[in-house]
């Protein structure tokens, strides 16, 4: 970006990622504004900002980790401080949204997206670029325009130029409902597909929902009362196998994040039982949480490969079967494009909503 372009391009950032912050602006060319985000002793956030913003655009970098909570209400402070500070624009740049995983009703709770993402409008930001959001109509929860990147280009990248052999690899849906991700690489890479199915863990769209509660037993001239609204048999999961030809293949799980590994690590061992003789997870979000590193250590995965949106160097260092790909020149471009005002469809070309 020139000097002209770049004179009202402000860009901030909290505590949960400055690394991937620094990445961008050196990429943009531009040098990170002044903003110290702490904590004061009965845990209250204070945001303080450096430099006069009036009448610049801004681009708050924030995503989710471990520390969610405060990575959200640093955020929104932040947010907050811009607009009252009478900046041009305010763009949020969360590379991964958090709490969005709790984007349907669960039994007697509420829709946990929707009450951020309201949160996030009302706090000043008029835009938001994010990355893979774990259900793609998380979108329609803001009243701001959402601009949901893809990694998996970088992803295929790998896959193609790290992995030896790849030809002889098959894409692996780790259950039926992310087969649609895995076709959508298969396709690309012009490989054979298998899916893993009968988890032993709950899928998420099996969990109670509280909808449980018996109905009344009507009581009118014109029905039996013997006759009620009939009962949903339970489901009965198979045993975990898998759907598809591995033996003597390369296996290569996809999906959009991975945070408890117990259920990658179980499809890895059934995938080795079956004749796999390397397996590999691609993700784009690593969390990686509670005590993954070491399951992925003594687990039958060879690599697991997930992009920068998340912070995860300590786990680096506790599992060398982990990779990164770093993903800011994606984010820098969007960066770039919605500061020029320049068309974002380049970033979407080939993208379908299996991605």
């Amino acid at each position: 970006m020139d000097g002209n372009s770049t004179s009202d391009i402000v860009i901030l950032s909290g505590n949960s990622h400055p690394e991937l912050a620094d990445l961008i602006a050196n990429r943009l060319g531009v040098r990170k504004g002044g903003c110290s985000v702490y904590h004061k002793t009965n845990r209250e956030t204070i945001v303080e900002i450096a430099d006069s913003i009036r009448g610049k655009n801004i681009y708050i970098i924030q995503t989710g980790t471990k520390d969610v909570n405060n990575n959200i209400m640093e955020l929104l402070i932040m947010a907050y401080a811009c607009k009252t500070s009478s900046a041009s624009s305010i763009v949020g740049v969360i590379p991964y949204l958090p709490y969005s995983k709790q984007c349907k009703m669960r039994k007697r709770g509420c829709i946990v997206s929707k009450l951020l993402a309201q949160m996030m409008c009302k706090s000043g930001l008029s835009h938001i670029i994010t990355m893979d959001l774990h259900q793609k109509e998380i979108q329609g929860f803001f009243d701001c325009p959402v601009d949901n990147l893809r990694a998996s280009p970088f992803l295929l990248q790998y896959i193609q130029e790290s992995i030896p052999d790849y030809r002889n690899s098959v894409i692996v849906a780790r259950n039926p409902g992310s087969a649609k991700k895995a076709t959508s690489y298969a396709e690309r890479l012009r490989l054979a597909i298998a899916v893993i199915h009968g988890e032993q863990k709950e899928a998420e769209s099996d969990e109670v929902d509280g909808r449980y509660s018996p109905p009344c037993i009507p009581r009118s001239r014109t029905m039996d009362v013997s006759v009620g609204v009939p009962a949903h048999p339970a489901k009965e999961k198979p045993p975990i196998n898998v759907v598809g030809d591995v033996g003597g293949r390369i296996a290569i799980m996809v999906d959009d994040m991975i945070d408890d590994v117990q259920s990658f690590v179980a499809a890895a061992e059934v995938l080795k039982e079956c004749g796999a003789y390397k397996i590999y997870v691609l993700a784009t979000h690593g969390l990686l949480s509670s005590d993954a590193p070491r399951l992925i250590e003594d687990s039958p995965i060879d690599e697991v490969v997930v992009t920068n949106t998340v912070p995860h160097e300590l786990q680096k260092m506790q599992c060398n079967k982990i990779k990164t790909i770093d993903i800011s020149i994606l984010i820098s471009e969007a960066i770039r494009r919605i500061h020029n005002k320049e068309s974002m469809s380049y970033l979407f070309k080939n993208v379908t909503l299996e991605d």
